[in-house]
């Protein structure tokens, strides 16, 4: 099993910047992707940014450019640095977490609001 803390969310202003943390922690030693998440108000869940073994990462067009996905590896940490925020980046952040040939091998965090005030 595998549990997921995020942390860093919050209220900020359109241009400025933030960073958000998720912490892995239980039978962490399989995990091969992070990745961050968003739901805004009446939207569907949708994704942001995506590590690959650490390496490899994909993001949306939405926040291509200007934020930066990370991972410590020893400290099964995954970091989003989201920077230009705009009133659109406004919605509830989920760490997501997947194991090959885990049971369950998907896992999500409960979420860290981030609020981008125009």
């Amino acid at each position: 099993q595998v549990q997921l803390v995020e942390s860093g969310g919050g209220l900020v202003q359109t241009g400025e910047s933030l960073r958000l943390s998720c912490t892995a922690s239980g039978s962490t030693a399989d995990i091969n992707v992070m990745g961050w998440y968003r739901q805004g108000p009446g939207k569907e869940r949708e994704m942001v940014a995506r590590i690959i073994n650490g390496a490899n990462t994909v993001y949306a067009d939405s926040v291509k450019g200007r934020s930066t996905i990370s991972r410590d590896n020893a400290k099964s940490t995954v970091y989003l640095q989201m920077n230009s925020l705009k009133p659109e980046d406004t919605a509830v952040y989920y760490c997501y977490a997947s194991k090959p040939w885990g049971r369950p091998f998907e896992f999500w965090g409960q979420g860290t609001q981030v609020t981008v005030s125009s």
